[in-house]
């Protein structure tokens, strides 16, 4: 979906202080709490868990609960609203047992039944929008007195712990939330750290503490305002005049660099870094006659350039990916530069020759112009001139909407077009599985029933994630040989922030949602 172990998912932080003669305080140095403002460009496209697979889970995430969660610094799901396990061998039953006394900010009571209605919500609306897709393995939902919730998967699935921890399970009460259709009167009911104190779509968030919560996170402040901005010029210029304590989202790579430089604007702001689990990569259309050549996608990854790509159109606000598993998630591994090395021409060229493959080779290039940033189409300029410059490609690249673009590549219209990924969740399971397939992710079939039918059961089975390497190493080794999916980049996260503002090199989970509670404001200097 979107917006995701050495480095351990996005949690692993490194703060750039842009403040001369300064340092950072850390959590120990600094108490404070009062209200913060945080800027983003990521508006929720709705208020109803049921209806979202989106940027809306930045909001969800502080005002609802669910079962497991992410608190900072861990990589596995952990307990929130109660504590869970497989109940057998098999991982095919799993049991939650929720937390004593759990309520709705409405009053209402979060029990096993309010879980059962949750769930069976989003599988019975089946929302166009919605996150009922990651229900895919589960039968059915049973519940076991007021605090006993038991999931009976299809097949073994040691994955279903981390859908869980998602906000796609966005707890919400009955007496609210229809259970055969979608809420629709702009409100919002939950059991998280925070409640939704007012909402003005296109504007602003405001969200004040929830008396009743019971749950891992601390909160560190005691409101939050989040602002909705269409562009993000207008919002670090928001920053800059101190109408905003933190921006998340949005940042573009030439902004980036103006903070890294310093500029004189920036004064009292700095800069937090992050580990992005987001992945950027090429698709290859196999029924497409060119693109559908083995020889043809083999050159192209014998030629793609990634550091230059990412120097050039991202100014070093990403990096070379050789594996559609990212760094900082278990089972990453470099297969790509494993076999295809250094960019080389005349390998690429051989490649060719040996398939009997006349050059130059005619290409279509496709990408939205209007879903992962301004950079893109640099990006894609910069794809067809390492192609044009070998010799060995003639490459035309073309735009479309989002919208417009959707409906291209899955009517089969594009030879090769970019996307982009964010995940569900912090696991290998969730960069493999939605990309092969009759039914997949890309509306481009890619069976490998070594992957589908073998590599990914065997993995489900293993409840000890760290423990299914093997299996995701095979099966990037398949990828990487087929060349159906052509990794070019894993992004970094960017948070600015005012220097009154700490916690946020804490901010962001695994998933790479923000996690508000941590955000304080600092005590004097």
């Amino acid at each position: 979906m979107f917006y995701r172990n050495s480095l351990r998912g996005a949690g692993a932080l490194a703060s750039i202080s842009l403040l001369a003669g300064c340092g950072v305080f850390s959590d120990a140095e600094a108490d404070g709490k009062g209200k913060v403002t945080v800027g983003t460009v990521s508006e929720p496209s709705t208020l109803d868990p049921a209806a979202a697979y989106d940027g809306s889970w930045e909001l969800y995430r502080n005002v609802f609960q669910t079962l497991l969660s992410f608190p900072t610094g861990s990589t596995s799901p952990q307990p929130d609203a109660a504590t869970c396990k497989f109940s057998d061998s098999a991982n095919k039953i799993y049991t939650c047992r929720l937390r004593k006394d759990l309520t709705f900010s409405n009053g209402e009571k979060l029990d096993a039944e309010a879980v059962k209605h949750t769930v069976d919500r989003i599988r019975r609306i089946n929302a166009k929008t919605g996150p009922q897709a990651l229900l895919g393995s589960l039968a059915a939902v049973t519940v076991d007195g007021s605090r006993t919730v038991t999931f009976r998967l299809k097949a073994s699935d040691a994955t279903f712990p981390f859908i869980l921890a998602t906000p796609a399970l966005s707890l919400v009460p009955p007496g609210q939330y229809p259970a055969d259709k979608l809420r629709t009167d702009g409100k919002l009911t939950g059991s998280g750290p925070y409640v939704l104190k007012k909402y003005a779509e296109g504007d602003r968030a405001e969200l004040g503490r929830n008396g009743s919560y019971k749950g891992f996170a601390q909160r560190r402040n005691d409101s939050v305002t989040i602002r909705y901005f269409k562009d993000s010029g207008a919002m670090v210029k928001a920053l800059e005049d101190r109408k905003i304590d933190v921006t998340y989202r949005g940042l573009t790579a030439a902004e980036v660099g103006k903070f890294q430089e310093g500029l004189p604007r920036h004064k009292g702001l700095r800069l937090v870094e992050s580990v992005g689990a987001d992945i950027r990569y090429l698709v290859f259309n196999a029924d497409d006659p060119v693109a559908g050549k083995l020889a043809v996608r083999r050159a192209i990854a014998q030629l793609i350039d990634r550091g230059r790509l990412v120097r050039t159109a991202y100014r070093g606000t990403a990096e070379p990916l050789y594996s559609m598993v990212p760094k900082g998630i278990a089972g990453h591994t470099g297969k790509f530069f494993d076999i295809y090395g250094e960019p080389d021409r005349e390998k690429a060229r051989k490649i060719l020759k040996d398939a009997g493959i006349d050059e130059p080779v005619p290409l279509e290039l496709w990408y939205t112009t209007d879903r992962y940033g301004s950079s893109t189409e640099a990006e894609f300029a910069e794809i067809k001139k390492q192609l044009d410059t070998s010799g060995l490609f003639q490459a035309t690249v073309r735009g479309k909407p989002w919208s417009e673009f959707q409906k291209g590549y899955a009517a089969g219209q594009y030879p090769v077009f970019g996307r982009g990924w964010f995940p569900d969740f912090p696991d290998p399971d969730n960069f493999i599985a939605p990309f092969v397939g009759d039914q997949n992710a890309l509306n481009t079939p890619y069976r490998n029933p070594r992957i589908t039918d073998t590599l990914l059961p065997q993995s489900r089975r293993e409840v000890d994630r760290g423990a299914v390497t093997r299996q995701f190493h095979e099966a990037q080794e398949i990828l990487a040989k087929d060349v159906r999916l052509l990794p070019l980049w894993q992004g970094k996260l960017y948070v600015a922030t005012t220097e009154e503002i700490g916690g946020a090199e804490r901010a962001l989970d695994p998933q790479t949602v923000m996690q508000l509670w941590e955000l304080f404001r600092k005590g004097k200097w």
